[in-house]
């Protein structure tokens, strides 16, 4: 096996790995107290599109962990990232909150249901038969189908929700068309938030409690990967998967001395 090369800048998950439920994990405030003091480029990521990263900031902030705005990764932002790529300046259909609107706001994107060039499906807590029906007739007449994520629950404190990816799956069956996710566990979501922040995939690590996109996304852009277990894996249900992280620990205090 070659040589790994010493890990210059991390990519971590959020939810699972920093914080869950709203509450901080222990030894994710000096993990990300030793990555600021250390000056390595790294990225706090999140498929959850709800929020902005100034919202993120504030929220992390209250909880103790002091994360820069610009340290932030969603993928509602990676999300407009590619749309602008692939057509800037288009029109899109958005089912989503302020953190996916406000980023395609941000590169002069315009939401109608006119016609639009896409249909972007992004995380809600209020998604409604009415919008999802627009989406289906929008996407039937030609628009493309573009998801933040293809997460099909996500975390509450009363048990998991019905996310995006699942919403997704009911717009597919009523239309027959496939969305394009823009999140992890697609590469590009890493390769992206690793160009904003200057850093290289073959240096870099990715930290993240789930096998199915943190793991899968950083394996497949290169990177090392650490699979914490505070999330929703656990040790047995990563023997299921033809992958493997680069190494498993308990949580993310046991990484604050690799940095």
């Amino acid at each position: 096996m070659a040589e790994r090369k010493p890990i210059e800048s991390w990519l971590t998950d959020m939810d699972g790995v920093l914080i869950h439920e709203g509450t901080p994990i222990p030894g994710a405030d000096a993990f990300i107290k030793r990555l600021r003091e250390s000056g390595k480029p790294f990225l706090v990521l999140t498929n959850n599109s709800i929020y902005t990263p100034r919202d993120l900031q504030a929220r992390l902030s209250r909880m103790g962990l002091d994360v820069p705005v610009e340290n932030i990764w969603t993928s509602a932002l990676a999300t407009a990232k590619f749309l602008d790529d692939q057509r800037p300046g288009g029109t899109a259909y958005v089912i989503g909150e302020a953190g996916l609107t406000t980023a395609l706001h941000d590169i002069g994107y315009i939401l109608t249901d006119h016609e639009p060039d896409y249909v972007v499906l992004g995380e809600t807590r209020t998604y409604s038969f009415e919008a999802m029906t627009k989406a289906v007739r929008l996407i039937n007449d030609g628009a493309r189908f573009i998801c933040t994520n293809p997460d099909e629950t996500g975390p509450s404190t009363e048990g998991p929700l019905p996310a995006t990816g699942a919403v997704a799956a009911l717009i597919t069956k009523a239309t027959g068309k496939q969305p394009y996710f823009a999140g992890k566990p697609n590469p590009l979501m890493m390769r992206t938030g690793l160009n904003a922040i200057g850093a290289h995939s073959e240096t870099s690590a990715m930290i993240g409690d789930r096998m199915d996109t943190d793991v899968l996304a950083g394996l497949e852009a290169g990177m090392q990967t650490f699979l914490v277990l505070t999330g929703l894996t656990t040790e047995q249900d990563t023997e299921r998967f033809p992958y493997r992280p680069t190494k498993t620990v308990a949580s993310i205090a046991d990484l604050v001395d690799l940095v």
